[in-house]
């Protein structure tokens, strides 16, 4: 009887420390950039407490890997950024988290993958990535008065479902509050509320996430470069997010860029460098001409058959409202001349913040090919069906006004990829469909 006795107690004392080492994770784990050599592993605890990951091939599941062990501080919102160093390209690992030297389980899959060595071997590998923007998550004590702004919270759900390689945010990927932009406890606050979204957890833990940002993200609404807590914006969005590179202009804010398979993506700033919407009292700026330049001078020595431009604001729509690229005409022509100039091809745009979805196709005449600006949003924040009537380049036929988000396929041989572009409700259901041929987004003389 007292051998009994002991063995539950110590199957209590097991289950109790299980359960407490579950408690001490506030949100995450979160899979950020691939390479085929090193992988972005990340998890924010809820105090001060001992980190590491282990991991392993899928394959060959009997040799472990374990990263380097980090201690959360309070000074940075908990949070641990651990390099996953010792994979190979091609390769599927499952990890494990340990907290305090206890393994943190979940009841959904903990995975991450190693970009495949392709090159001079086989033709590109099929890739497949979901977009979005525009990310309300609710918290009442803090939220103006009035029906929630932020809702369907399912469709983070919808998009684990569908499997993405990678999701790219493009945004708004959280909104912070007057009660958050002027400290840096408020801006942790507001990353950590949206980060600890119970039904984000699942995807985090088993999608590579790449993200750039927009307005409510770096400040208040319509912040610009004026903004006095820009560098803790900017800190704050190194913290919580896990792009392999940021200030890519060594001049502060976040422009950065990565490479999937063959396909190229350019992460802009719209924020850091802006010009105020209503300062008209010297020459305007959103990127600036130093970013600017940077992005065509990449652009020009990427080969890939997609260059995907991500950007905060609407590129390609001629409305001159809200906050389109529009309203600083002057910037915005010397981009698209310069990618004109430069004879880029295969550029798509991928952009948010209009609260709706919407594909934009600019062909100015029959020698040159289309450019595409597709507009994605929102994924939980109010929703508004919008006919972007002064848009001329707008097709009418995919315009969606309710919560939504991408799913982006690129298949083919290297010579003749094809991108598939799908749209989605929040439950899943597709909403409209687009094929763009690599071949078609090229220059002719025969068009």
């Amino acid at each position: 009887m007292k051998k009994l006795f002991i063995l539950i107690a110590v199957g209590f004392m097991i289950q109790a420390t299980t359960v407490f080492s579950q408690n001490l994770v506030k949100s995450g784990p979160m899979v950020g950039y691939s390479t085929m050599r090193e992988a972005l592993l990340w998890v924010q605890t809820t105090q001060s407490s001992e980190v590491y990951f282990e991991y392993f091939d899928k394959e060959n599941s009997g040799k472990k890997y374990k990263t380097e062990t980090f201690i959360t501080q309070a000074n940075n919102g908990f949070v641990a950024r651990l390099i996953a160093d010792q994979i190979l390209p091609g390769k599927k690992y499952t990890y494990q988290l340990y907290v305090d030297g206890k393994r943190v389980k979940r009841k959904y899959p903990m995975e991450f993958q190693s970009q495949t060595l392709w090159q001079w071997r086989t033709d590109p590998p099929e890739v497949n990535f979901a977009i979005g923007s525009c990310a309300f998550i609710n918290e009442k004590r803090f939220d103006r008065s009035g029906k929630p702004y932020g809702s369907g919270y399912e469709i983070f759900n919808s998009i684990h479902e569908k499997k993405p390689d990678f999701m790219l945010w493009l945004g708004d990927n959280t909104y912070l509050r007057e009660a958050d932009w002027n400290s840096r406890t408020g801006f942790l606050h507001r990353y950590t509320h949206t980060r600890s979204l119970k039904e984000l957890q699942p995807l985090l833990a088993s999608t590579h996430h790449y993200a750039i940002w927009d307005d409510h993200d770096f400040g208040p609404n319509d912040s610009d470069g004026s903004f006095v807590m820009k560098k803790t914006a900017s800190e704050m969005f190194k913290l919580f997010w896990g792009n392999p590179n940021y200030d890519a202009i060594d001049k502060g804010g976040i422009t950065g860029s990565f490479e999937w398979a063959d396909l190229h993506f350019f992460l802009l700033d719209n924020r850091y460098y802006r010009t105020s919407n209503r300062n008209h009292t010297e020459k305007r700026q959103m990127l600036g001409k130093e970013q600017i330049d940077w992005l065509i001078n990449a652009l020009a020595s990427s080969r890939a058959p997609f260059k995907f431009i991500a950007i905060g604001g609407q590129v390609l729509s001629t409305e001159a409202a809200h906050e389109n690229y529009a309203t600083f005409p002057e910037e915005r022509a010397y981009l698209l001349n310069k990618i004109r100039e430069a004879k880029i091809e295969g550029v798509i745009f991928l952009d948010g913040d209009r609260h709706h979805t919407g594909l934009s196709k600019m062909k100015e005449n029959k020698y040159v090919y289309p450019l595409y600006d597709l507009t994605c949003s929102p994924l939980t924040s109010g929703a508004y069906a919008d006919k972007e009537e002064s848009n001329a380049f707008k097709l009418e036929e995919t315009l969606f006004g309710k919560h939504n988000f991408g799913m982006l396929n690129v298949s083919g041989p290297r010579t003749d990829r094809v991108l598939d572009i799908k749209i989605f409700d929040k439950d899943g259901k597709q909403v409209w469909t687009k094929k763009i041929k690599a071949r078609d987004l090229r220059y002719s003389s025969k068009r």
